[in-house]
């Protein structure tokens, strides 16, 4: 369970380190009573929003993807893409909902030759190909007035702070 205590397991570190170094991430779910597993979303909130002025998920490409025990569902996936919106990433328009999903593997774990496979396959390709677009445009895509509105404030602060003056006095112009 996410708390205070297990800020620094190993594991909470890996998983934001890889979330970093990621440039798209396919989150899948099985959906368990009209929506994502708590597993999942424990997993997620992991992942601060932002680190100092880090934010580890901003401007990656996101495939959001599904199992379910019983008929097709899309809940999950819809609550994977408000998840991908909040944490500000550039979710892919397609995605995968395997229903019946004890009946679509193999023994060894892989998925059986079918149209749903077929549909995580373009999914993934999918991926790729918005990851390969917006590799070198993230920053842009992403880039808010807002941020550059507070980081100004906060820089305007600082230099009143190192000059001597009041905290309150943000220069003549204002912003």
């Amino acid at each position: 369970m996410k708390g205070p205590a297990h800020e620094d397991h190993p594991k909470v570190l890996e998983l934001r380190e890889l979330s970093t170094w990621s440039e798209g991430q396919v989150w899948s779910s099985p959906e368990l009573h009209g929506n994502l597993s708590g597993v999942m979303k424990n997993q997620l909130d992991w992942i601060p929003l932002n680190v100092g002025a880090v934010r580890p998920t901003q401007g990656r490409t996101l495939a959001v993807m599904q199992v379910s025990g019983g008929s097709q569902s899309f809940n999950a996936v819809n609550s994977l893409r408000v998840l991908g919106r909040w944490m500000r990433m550039i979710t892919i328009p397609n995605q995968s909902s395997v229903p019946k999903a004890w009946q679509e593997f193999h023994d060894d774990g892989r998925m059986k030759d079918s149209e749903l496979r077929d549909r995580v396959v373009d999914v993934m390709e999918e991926l790729y190909r918005f990851t390969l677009l917006t590799r070198d445009y993230a920053d842009v895509l992403v880039d808010r007035y807002s941020e550059r509105r507070e980081a100004a404030a906060k820089a305007a602060i600082q230099a009143a702070r190192d000059e001597g003056r009041p905290q309150d006095r943000l220069g003549k112009a204002g912003l």
